[in-house]
């Protein structure tokens, strides 16, 4: 990859060395957009996004936010955070969640997340509109192999969520969270699905009586 380069393609895996990955990070000054590094290729993902895509995310971190509050389990919800092990892996899902013990791992004041000195999220979910067959696929073997636990991927254009569980740097799919029990896959389709025709208020609303009835 040429040092010159001044517009690089997004949105695909183009090749380049650890090096040669930082200095674009740095020279772009990309701070609207997602980068990855994954066994010599990096990816860049450039912003805006789009409206789908804005408010399945709200609605996802609400939904396991509120999950985790009801169900009294410990967990710290990152926003587009950069993890990192040098000069081998970087990523920056959507969103990730450490859990329970590892809900106070990483301390404030911590920048890009230290692989080497911190364990990875428990959950990590991405969504997904222009960037769905690769979330599915490479992304998903990078985030097996750096030991994430749990992996999404929100479909936004057909409001499905394709959910695995995570070990030996393999996945399996699931239909019930496996981090989170009790929380099934259908459950958080339909809040998206609901999404689309009425207010995110009262999709939380509904969210929350579901949960309810899951104590009662």
């Amino acid at each position: 990859m040429s040092e010159t380069q001044t517009q690089l393609p997004t949105d695909t895996w183009i090749p380049a060395s650890w090096q040669e990955y930082l200095q674009v990070l740095t020279k772009l000054e990309i701070d609207k957009a997602k980068s990855y590094y994954y066994k010599g290729y990096m990816r860049l993902e450039m912003a805006p996004v789009s409206f789908d895509h804005g408010q399945d995310h709200v609605i996802i971190i609400f939904t396991v936010t509120l999950f985790t509050t009801l169900k009294e389990i410990l967990a710290r919800g990152l926003d587009t955070t950069t993890f990192r092990k040098t000069g081998v892996r970087e990523c920056q899902p959507d969103v990730a969640y450490y859990l329970r013990e590892r809900a106070q791992s990483i301390p404030s004041g911590t920048g890009i997340v230290n692989l080497e000195r911190y364990p990875a999220p428990d959950l990590v979910i991405e969504i997904a509109k222009t960037s769905l067959l690769d979330d599915l696929g490479t992304k998903r073997s990078l985030y097996e192999e750096l030991g994430v636990a749990e992996y999404w991927v929100v479909d936004v254009q057909n409001a499905q969520i394709i959910a695995y569980t995570m070990a030996d740097q393999g996945s399996k799919r699931i239909q019930e969270s496996q981090v989170l029990p009790g929380l099934v896959i259908a459950i958080l389709e339909e809040a998206l699905r609901r999404s689309r025709e009425t207010s995110q208020s009262e999709v939380c609303a509904w969210l929350m009586c579901q949960f309810q009835k899951q104590e009662g």
